[in-house]
């Protein structure tokens, strides 16, 4: 016996040196290898995928965002994540935010190759929309499907064309002379679910979509023309499409959280019912018997959500279209979810707390679901969105207890005030409330960074809001400002988002002269990032 247990220990030990051999050596030139990775599609869901090197192996993947290059930080690159997986796949975000991927294949013993070269999603660089479903001879549309697409960063809006045929030439801005059948420029979200009733007659039509701006400009060209294989038998679709293509994994969601959809055909009411376990029928008509929230809205395409979900758990949700007598119109859409992680004991290590700027959204028509749109996406750490769409300077003081106390942010990042500012609030008002916040965090032992307002472009909100301004916003501003940089802890970003005037909110920047949208967001986080050293260290027990 104690000779079986030596000889099979020797041979352990000989394997594991061997082992260690190869993987130190070198002995196969692994070190040489740049693994290359291909993205892939299906039904949209996303895929990394690529060769297995020969030699046993894990991977750890590396998720980085681009920086804007704003500020004095000149590194390329924030790492925002790594995992590892053991098969050669991973599975990526389609949002249409700058990520980069970089794969390092490892051993027993360490790495076996270098990091490869940064892999980069295809999404935010889109010039085109791209379709998610496809309707083929084998998967045929009904008289009325849905036709889903990849967002488009900063589109207010999208027109949707249908052809007989395909066009003369793919892409450009321009609608098709000799096949064009009809097309709307009403679609307010990344889906639209088209009437093909006049059309049943054709077997197969095509359909391509682009996107527009605020003033209804092309923003890129028309997507590669899509078969459209139509079946006048196919059963037509009697409920609304949770809109979730685009989510971003692994990313916390907002406390405050939104509710987005693609809109039924001719419907213009919808309820959105919220629940702590999944519903006990699926597809019904009538409201589940434990729904723990619902809310009633119409003409738009999604619901903000007026309670704070910060507690751990799945929360689930669906939405039904209701027709004038509040009867339902077809059934209720398949569940949704979203999941809350338990907040790690003690402190949590950065909060930000704010209104929609920091809520998230942006180009109008974004909602903060689409998380390209929120700052914290960009963070190079840990950040909880504690923003509010609406919020005043006053009503972020008057939830400071509810939202931020349970959570104990060790930082708390703070930019509200502009719906004050825009409004007839004084500017003293608006200090006054963000010094109240100040004392709450020092009471409670938070460190408050603030962010320096951002200005206003008057025209641009009238244009997307319909609504005035105060005239004396930049006083107001300057006041405000002159406060926060007073203040021990703040961020000064304000001297980077004016237009080459130095006089309002950069349109390049803000669509709807409010909101920052994607790279305004981006711009936010670099700066904040490279302030990094202003965070204090969760304190020790």
């Amino acid at each position: 016996m104690k000779q079986y247990l030596f000889f099979t220990g020797l041979i352990f030990f000989i394997v594991i040196g061997c082992i260690f051999f190869l993987e130190k050596t070198d002995f196969l030139h692994l070190r040489e290898l740049d693994i290359s990775a291909k993205v892939y599609e299906e039904d949209g869901t996303v895929t990394l995928r690529w060769e297995r090197p020969a030699y046993p192996c894990y991977y750890r993947v590396d998720t980085y965002i681009k920086t804007t290059g704003t500020g004095t930080d000149k590194a390329e690159f924030e790492l925002v994540k790594t995992e590892f997986t053991t098969t050669p796949s991973y599975r990526i975000s389609s949002a249409p935010i700058p990520f980069y991927y970089r794969i390092t294949a490892y051993g027993m013993f360490g790495a076996l190759t270098s990091p490869s070269t940064e892999i980069a999603s295809p999404y935010f660089a889109a010039q085109a929309p791209i379709p998610i479903y496809h309707y083929t001879k084998e998967h045929p549309a009904s008289l009325m499907p849905f036709l889903v697409w990849h967002s488009i960063p900063n589109a207010v809006l999208y027109e949707v064309e249908l052809l007989s045929a395909p066009p003369e030439q793919e892409g450009g801005i321009a609608l098709s002379t000799k096949y064009h059948l009809t097309s709307t420029r009403d679609v307010f979200t990344n889906g639209w679910q088209a009437d093909l009733r006049k059309f049943s007659s054709h077997k197969t039509i095509y359909w391509r979509v682009r996107a527009l701006g605020l003033k209804q400009e092309p923003i890129g060209e028309f997507s590669a023309a899509e078969p459209l294989v139509i079946d006048q038998n196919a059963a037509i679709p009697d409920r609304p499409l949770p809109n979730i293509f685009d989510q971003v994994m692994n990313f916390h969601q907002p406390i405050y959280p939104v509710y987005q959809w693609i809109p039924m055909n001719g419907v213009h009411t919808y309820e959105v019912e919220l629940l702590t376990e999944k519903p006990e029928l699926d597809h019904g008509t009538k409201p589940d018997p434990h729904r723990a929230w619902a809310q009633t809205i119409s003409d738009v395409n999604a619901i903000y959500d007026e309670y704070a979900r910060p507690y751990a758990g799945t929360y689930y949700w669906r939405v039904r279209g209701l027709d004038a007598k509040g009867h339902t119109v077809g059934t209720w859409s398949d569940v949704a979810s979203f999941t809350v992680n338990p907040a790690p004991s003690g402190h949590v290590y950065a909060a930000a707390l704010g209104d929609s700027i920091t809520h998230g959204g942006g180009a109008i028509s974004s909602s903060p679901a689409f998380l390209e749109y929120s700052y914290t996406t960009y963070l190079s750490f840990e950040c909880l969105n504690l923003g509010r769409s609406g919020d005043t300077s006053h009503t972020t003081l008057e939830r400071f207890d509810q939202d931020v106390l349970p959570l104990h942010p060790a930082n708390l990042l703070i930019l509200t005030g502009s719906n004050s500012l825009r409004a007839d609030t004084p500017a003293q008002e608006i200090i006054k409330d963000l010094d109240a916040i100040r004392k709450k965090c020092s009471l409670h032992g938070i460190r408050p960074i603030f962010l320096t307002l951002l200005p206003l472009n008057p025209e641009r909100i009238q244009l997307a809001f319909h609504t005035e301004t105060d005239p004396t916003w930049k006083m107001k501003l300057s006041l405000i400002n002159a406060w926060i940089r007073s203040q021990e802890y703040y961020i000064d970003i304000e001297p980077y988002f004016y237009d080459a005037k130095w006089s309002v909110l950069d349109p390049l920047l803000s669509t709807d002269g409010l909101h920052p949208d994607v790279n305004g967001k981006r711009m936010m986080a670099d700066l904040i990032n490279q302030h990094r050293d202003l965070l204090s260290d969760i304190p020790e027990k």
